[in-house]
Protein backbone atom coordinates (compact mmCIF):
# COMPACT_ATOMS: atom_id res chain seq x y z
CA UNK A 1 0.00 0.00 0.00
CA UNK A 2 1.25 3.34 -1.16
CA UNK A 3 1.68 6.18 2.15
CA UNK A 4 1.63 9.60 0.99
CA UNK A 5 3.32 12.10 3.45
CA UNK A 6 3.26 15.56 2.51
CA UNK A 7 5.00 18.62 4.71
CA UNK A 8 4.25 22.18 4.74
CA UNK A 9 5.51 25.22 6.95
CA UNK A 10 6.82 28.68 6.33
CA UNK A 11 9.01 29.49 4.61
CA UNK A 12 12.84 28.79 5.07
CA UNK A 13 11.31 26.82 8.28
CA UNK A 14 13.49 23.88 7.23
CA UNK A 15 11.32 21.65 4.61
CA UNK A 16 13.93 20.51 2.57
CA UNK A 17 16.69 20.19 5.14
CA UNK A 18 13.84 17.43 6.52
CA UNK A 19 13.89 16.17 3.32
CA UNK A 20 17.30 15.80 2.61
CA UNK A 21 17.82 13.80 6.24
CA UNK A 22 14.75 11.32 4.79
CA UNK A 23 16.25 10.95 1.45
CA UNK A 24 20.10 10.24 3.00
CA UNK A 25 18.56 7.83 6.27
CA UNK A 26 16.42 5.53 3.45
CA UNK A 27 18.59 5.72 1.08
CA UNK A 28 21.33 4.09 4.11
CA UNK A 29 18.12 1.70 4.55
CA UNK A 30 18.23 0.26 0.90
CA UNK A 31 15.15 1.96 0.03
CA UNK A 32 14.93 3.20 -3.12
CA UNK A 33 14.09 6.54 -3.93
CA UNK A 34 13.51 9.52 -6.86
CA UNK A 35 12.37 12.53 -7.75
CA UNK A 36 13.77 16.10 -7.04
CA UNK A 37 14.92 18.35 -3.93
CA UNK A 38 15.70 22.04 -3.93
CA UNK A 39 18.03 23.91 -2.47
CA UNK A 40 19.40 27.69 -2.25
CA UNK A 41 21.78 29.51 -4.07
CA UNK A 42 23.62 31.64 -1.95
CA UNK A 43 26.23 34.10 -3.39
CA UNK A 44 28.28 36.61 -0.93
CA UNK A 45 25.79 35.37 2.06
CA UNK A 46 22.42 36.69 -0.20
CA UNK A 47 20.21 34.09 -1.62
CA UNK A 48 19.90 34.54 -5.10
CA UNK A 49 18.06 31.47 -6.06
CA UNK A 50 17.31 27.90 -6.30
CA UNK A 51 18.53 24.68 -7.58
CA UNK A 52 17.19 21.20 -8.33
CA UNK A 53 18.39 17.88 -7.97
CA UNK A 54 17.51 14.37 -9.07
CA UNK A 55 17.56 12.39 -6.32
CA UNK A 56 18.22 9.39 -7.92
CA UNK A 57 21.27 10.21 -10.42
CA UNK A 58 22.32 13.57 -8.71
CA UNK A 59 22.00 15.55 -11.70
CA UNK A 60 21.68 19.36 -10.80
CA UNK A 61 20.20 22.40 -12.42
CA UNK A 62 18.73 25.71 -11.50
CA UNK A 63 15.37 26.07 -10.74
CA UNK A 64 15.41 29.66 -10.37
CA UNK A 65 17.96 32.63 -9.92
CA UNK A 66 17.94 36.38 -9.56
CA UNK A 67 20.27 36.80 -12.72
CA UNK A 68 19.09 33.87 -14.77
CA UNK A 69 19.03 34.82 -18.56
CA UNK A 70 16.95 32.40 -19.99
CA UNK A 71 16.34 31.83 -23.57
CA UNK A 72 12.35 32.04 -24.72
CA UNK A 73 10.11 33.58 -22.92
CA UNK A 74 10.61 35.12 -19.08
CA UNK A 75 8.37 33.76 -16.52
CA UNK A 76 9.03 35.60 -13.20
CA UNK A 77 7.91 35.03 -9.42
CA UNK A 78 9.07 37.50 -7.27
CA UNK A 79 12.52 38.71 -8.23
CA UNK A 80 13.38 34.93 -9.47
CA UNK A 81 13.26 34.09 -13.01
CA UNK A 82 12.14 30.29 -13.54
CA UNK A 83 14.03 28.35 -15.64
CA UNK A 84 11.44 26.18 -17.20
CA UNK A 85 14.58 24.30 -19.01
CA UNK A 86 15.76 22.58 -15.87
CA UNK A 87 12.44 22.53 -14.26
CA UNK A 88 11.17 20.74 -17.03
CA UNK A 89 14.29 18.19 -18.26
CA UNK A 90 15.64 17.52 -14.80
CA UNK A 91 12.57 18.20 -12.22
CA UNK A 92 9.70 16.50 -14.35
CA UNK A 93 12.03 13.72 -15.79
CA UNK A 94 12.99 12.81 -12.49
CA UNK A 95 9.77 12.60 -11.42
CA UNK A 96 8.90 10.31 -14.83
CA UNK A 97 11.90 7.91 -14.49
CA UNK A 98 11.22 7.44 -10.80
CA UNK A 99 7.75 6.38 -12.22
CA UNK A 100 8.98 3.92 -14.89
CA UNK A 101 11.15 1.97 -11.94
CA UNK A 102 9.13 -1.30 -11.35
CA UNK A 103 10.85 -1.99 -8.09
CA UNK A 104 9.28 -0.18 -4.86
CA UNK A 105 10.30 3.61 -4.98
CA UNK A 106 9.44 6.63 -2.66
CA UNK A 107 8.66 9.26 -5.05
CA UNK A 108 10.24 12.71 -3.99
CA UNK A 109 8.93 16.11 -4.66
CA UNK A 110 10.91 19.14 -3.10
CA UNK A 111 8.38 21.28 -3.31
CA UNK A 112 5.28 22.05 -4.89
CA UNK A 113 5.09 26.19 -5.03
CA UNK A 114 4.74 28.91 -6.91
CA UNK A 115 7.80 28.54 -9.04
CA UNK A 116 7.33 24.62 -9.76
CA UNK A 117 3.60 25.34 -10.73
CA UNK A 118 4.91 27.55 -13.21
CA UNK A 119 5.62 23.87 -15.58
CA UNK A 120 3.16 22.38 -17.33
CA UNK A 121 5.10 19.57 -17.50
CA UNK A 122 5.94 19.37 -14.00
CA UNK A 123 2.58 19.36 -12.94
CA UNK A 124 1.17 16.55 -15.31
CA UNK A 125 4.55 14.20 -14.05
CA UNK A 126 3.42 15.21 -10.34
CA UNK A 127 -0.44 14.49 -11.12
CA UNK A 128 0.76 11.33 -13.28
CA UNK A 129 2.69 10.33 -9.58
CA UNK A 130 0.22 10.89 -7.40
CA UNK A 131 -2.39 8.81 -9.68
CA UNK A 132 0.41 6.00 -9.43
CA UNK A 133 0.69 3.21 -6.80
CA UNK A 134 3.86 4.68 -5.51
CA UNK A 135 4.77 5.92 -2.02
CA UNK A 136 5.23 9.86 -2.31
CA UNK A 137 6.62 12.38 -0.08
CA UNK A 138 6.64 15.76 -0.95
CA UNK A 139 6.49 19.68 0.35
CA UNK A 140 4.17 22.31 -0.71
CA UNK A 141 3.89 25.88 -0.44
CA UNK A 142 1.91 26.84 2.93
CA UNK A 143 -0.47 29.05 1.57
CA UNK A 144 -1.12 28.21 -2.15
CA UNK A 145 -4.40 27.86 -3.81
CA UNK A 146 -3.45 25.63 -6.57
CA UNK A 147 -5.53 23.01 -7.14
CA UNK A 148 -2.97 20.62 -7.19
CA UNK A 149 -1.26 21.45 -3.63
CA UNK A 150 -5.33 21.43 -2.58
CA UNK A 151 -5.36 18.12 -3.74
CA UNK A 152 -1.99 17.00 -2.17
CA UNK A 153 -3.14 18.44 1.32
CA UNK A 154 -6.46 17.19 1.38
CA UNK A 155 -5.34 13.31 0.20
CA UNK A 156 -1.99 12.65 1.73
CA UNK A 157 -1.22 12.59 5.19
CA UNK A 158 -0.11 16.44 6.52
CA UNK A 159 2.90 17.36 8.94
CA UNK A 160 3.26 21.24 9.90
CA UNK A 161 7.11 21.54 10.13
CA UNK A 162 7.41 24.47 13.12
CA UNK A 163 10.18 25.82 15.15
CA UNK A 164 9.17 23.02 17.64
CA UNK A 165 9.22 19.79 16.12
CA UNK A 166 11.46 20.26 13.18
CA UNK A 167 14.01 18.50 14.91
CA UNK A 168 12.08 15.63 15.01
CA UNK A 169 10.00 15.79 11.83
CA UNK A 170 12.83 13.61 10.07
CA UNK A 171 12.53 10.61 12.35
CA UNK A 172 8.97 10.47 11.78
CA UNK A 173 8.45 10.63 8.49
CA UNK A 174 11.15 8.26 8.40
CA UNK A 175 9.69 5.56 10.97
CA UNK A 176 6.56 6.02 8.58
CA UNK A 177 8.12 4.50 5.48
CA UNK A 178 10.25 1.85 7.49
CA UNK A 179 6.54 0.19 8.21
CA UNK A 180 5.44 -0.06 5.14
Amino acid sequence: MALRIGITGKPRIGKSTIIKAVIKRLKADGIAVGGILTSDIWEGGVRVGFSLEDTNTGEKGVLAHVHHRQRGPKVKVGKYTVNLFDLDSIGANAIKNALARPDPIIIIVDEIGPMELKSKRFLEAVEEAIESKKSMLVSVHQKSEHELVKRVKKEFEMFEVTQENRGEMANCIIQRFRGL
